[in-house]
């Protein structure tokens, strides 16, 4: 009678410490990001249900913020566009069935359930590479807070009359007499967006997909925005456009917007990195 309580068969060895093995990057064309916007969109209504909950329930939690913070825009300014720092973590399971359908995998609720109980096998077999994801995502939530509380300094302090509503901040602040106070604003949003996106844009994919840690991944990120500045100006401002425009249908938008996004993120990470030198983070078959 077989043993059901042998061990799972071992991974393969996780490279010597104080070695960086970073993935090749690949160049791509300028408008590379509607490619994988329109890869991004099939995918969307391949997988159904599981990717547009995703997107509901961000738009509730956005329409709970409007709601607890009421008359409070001085902090949602920065809420909202401080929601972008932390998308990638959001997405995560977008990501997982985007490559479950490149692989011909199912692609349904059970997709995710899966991805995440074997990736919990890591924790206990990757030496603590299974922290990796977990970390990274706390940098980008420190990041999106940092910003939130810098956005409801400047707009209180520097704001002649109170912003209490989107009205208010169009007054008061876009339309600031002599002060360019939306022009200091938006300049210190971009001075820290920028390198956020630049850290971000493949690395949450990437540590889902393979066995790297924080810095491979940033490493890599970086590396795709410098060998691609072009097609990746056009992915962040894509990215930042169609979020506003979600928000301003009265958040309904990002039921759709956001998953979109997500989904369209797993295939620029594919387009952009070439990580089959790389370990994947699965376990081996037979591990559940």
């Amino acid at each position: 009678m077989p043993n059901s309580t042998a061990p799972p068969p071992p991974l393969p060895p996780r490279p010597p410490r104080g070695t960086l093995q970073l993935p090749a990057v690949r160049q791509v064309g300028l408008t590379a990001p509607l490619h994988w916007l329109a890869l991004g969109w099939r995918d969307l209504w391949r997988c159904g249900a599981p990717s547009l909950l995703h997107g509901l329930l961000l738009a509730l939690f956005g329409a709970l913020l409007l709601w607890v913070a009421g008359e409070c825009f001085w902090l949602l300014a920065g809420a909202f566009s401080g929601f972008l720092a932390v998308a990638p973590v959001l997405a995560t399971s977008l990501y997982a069935l985007s490559r479950a359908l490149e692989r011909g995998e199912p692609a349904d609720w059970r997709t995710i359930g899966k991805t995440w109980t074997r990736w919990q096998y890591s924790r206990f077999a990757v030496h603590g590479g299974y922290w990796s994801l977990v970390r990274f995502g706390v940098l980008l939530s420190l990041a999106g807070t940092g910003w939130v509380l810098t956005s409801a300094a400047l707009i209180t302090l520097l704001a002649p009359q109170p912003v209490h509503t989107p009205l208010d901040f169009v007054r008061h602040v876009v339309l600031a007499p002599g002060g360019h106070l939306f022009e200091l604003w938006l300049t210190l949003g971009a001075l820290m967006a920028a390198p956020l996106f630049a850290s971000s844009v493949s690395a949450m994919p990437l540590l889902l997909d393979r066995r790297v840690d924080v810095l491979q991944a940033v490493l890599t990120s970086w590396q795709t925005v410098l060998t691609n500045p072009g097609a990746m100006a056009l992915w962040a401002a894509l990215i930042m456009g169609l979020t506003l425009l979600g928000m301003a249908t009265a958040l309904l938008g990002l039921i759709v917007v956001l998953p979109w996004l997500g989904h369209a993120s797993w295939h620029a990470y594919r387009a952009l990195v070439d990580a089959s030198t790389l370990p994947e983070r699965q376990p081996p078959e037979g591990v559940r």
